[in-house]
């Protein structure tokens, strides 16, 4: 059985819309699902930018706008800067849809009645 979601029902509506909006972007969705398949050792800039095959400045201008959402985050290693998921953030950022599933029902079946 998969660990269960630590979710955040009360997240602010504007801190999501943002992450959404961030990841609105064909360009930093694929930068994200290419970290996200990374795992959490995530990637070197480089070899971001090897396997999504955009080019450095522009790349640079993608990470900075999922970082400042906190999607991801930085590390440096001597010469090297890595790029690693925040999964805490992005279980947040899911489960919040997961916590509002169905919420309404139960005000909906009593509308009908």
């Amino acid at each position: 059985m998969p660990p269960a979601r630590r979710t955040n029902a009360t997240m602010d509506v504007q801190t999501l819309a943002a992450r959404l909006e961030a990841l609105g972007n064909e360009s930093r969705l694929n930068i994200f699902r290419t970290l996200v398949r990374a795992g959490p050792e995530g990637l070197a800039v480089g070899e971001v930018q090897a396997r999504t095959g955009i080019a450095r400045s522009t790349l640079s201008h993608h990470l900075h706008k999922l970082i400042g959402v906190g999607l991801i985050s930085q590390r440096r290693e001597r010469t090297t800067l890595y790029c690693v998921v925040c999964f805490e953030v992005l279980d947040d950022t899911l489960g919040f849809f997961q916590a509002e599933c169905c919420a309404d029902q139960g005000i909906q079946e009593e509308s009908a009645a």
